[in-house]
């Protein structure tokens, strides 16, 4: 039994020592990062397969109430660490992401399977190496990134892992990884949904799906709140209204986002370009038009005031006044 500090020696290093031409490798660990096939590329190429166990749900549909919010950050930093973790920020600076990536997707396609354990039983995580000539077991690790590797600095205090060949030891984890590798009632094979991941990072995507991407991704919390009970009421009449058929598309989205935030808050700040219609929403009874009005002519004036230099207020200020008239008015 060997000790790896990950100071003096490194787990990376002695991975590529160890790691001979059709060894197989199994893996049991919190997440995966496209930097550590990188570190271990020349080895990681010339092994006959590699099996990956997601020890925590990933990339798997959620089973659990949406009111456990414990359980949504840890999945998604799981699934967002393969393109690198949060400690692997220098290696993303060097902007060869979408290149490692090309690579270390079609690697896989080849030798990795990827499985995610679906419960949330908690399984220990290792490395399981089988060479020609013997069995090597490496644990305790949280996962396959370069900070667990040892050549990024993480926030553990010790990083320790244990190296064991001794045949009692390593037979224990290989053993356990094979019995849960085939349980179907445990494990899910997510391989398909890695790849995909990882290809987003070199495929080509036009500037419309970005925007929406983002937008998504922002929003998509609070979209998943959205039910019935939140809508406007549609039976009071405002969408039968002449006022409501002269309104364009991304007006319409606008009232009935406003009439929303009224109900749920009771109030609500809408802020747009110049010229997209704002001071025309309130005339559909969606908030009382004299204020609205107000607020667009005090946003105005000080627009144009500050616009030819009369005056030169800090931006923190002129909302402070500005938020004091309204109040006042």
């Amino acid at each position: 039994m060997e000790i790896i500090d990950n100071v003096q020696k490194l787990l990376g290093d002695d991975l590529k020592s160890t790691l001979k031409e059709n060894a197989k490798v199994s893996i049991a660990a919190s997440y995966f990062s496209i930097y550590a096939y990188e570190s271990l590329k020349k080895e990681l190429e010339q092994i006959d397969e590699l099996k990956f166990i997601f020890n925590s749900p990933t990339f798997i549909k959620d089973k659990i109430e949406k009111e456990q919010r414990e359980f949504y950050i840890p999945k998604r930093n799981r699934e967002r660490s393969i393109y690198g973790t949060e400690f692997e920020i220098k290696l993303k600076n060097e902007l060869i992401q979408k290149a490692i990536a090309k690579e270390c997707s079609n690697w896989i396609r080849k030798k990795v399977t990827f499985k995610s354990n679906k419960t949330h039983g908690h399984l220990p995580s290792f490395i399981n190496i089988e060479n020609t000539d013997k069995q090597i077991t490496y644990m305790p690790i949280q996962g396959f990134s370069t900070v667990d590797l040892g050549y990024e600095r993480g926030d553990y205090i010790a990083n320790i892992v244990t190296k064991s060949s001794d045949y009692n030891f390593t037979k224990t984890y290989f053993e356990l990884f094979e019995q849960v590798w085939f349980d179907d009632e445990k494990m899910e094979d997510i391989t398909t949904e890695v790849i995909e991941y990882i290809s987003t990072v070199y495929k080509e995507n036009s500037p419309e799906f970005i925007y929406f991407f983002i937008l998504y991704n922002i929003f998509n919390e609070f979209l998943e709140d959205i039910n019935e009970d939140l809508l406007p009421n549609e039976a009071t009449g405002f969408k039968e209204t002449e006022i409501w058929n002269r309104l364009y598309s991304f007006q319409k989205d606008a009232v009935i986002g406003i009439i929303n935030k009224l109900q749920r808050y009771n109030g609500c700040i809408l802020a747009d370009s110049v010229g997209l219609g704002k001071t025309g929403l309130p005339i559909g009874k969606t908030i009382p038009t004299i204020y609205y009005i107000k607020i667009d002519l005090i946003m105005m004036f000080f627009i144009i005031l500050i616009y030819h230099g009369i005056v030169d207020i800090p931006t923190a200020l002129i909302w402070k006044d500005l938020i004091g008239a309204i109040m006042i008015w």
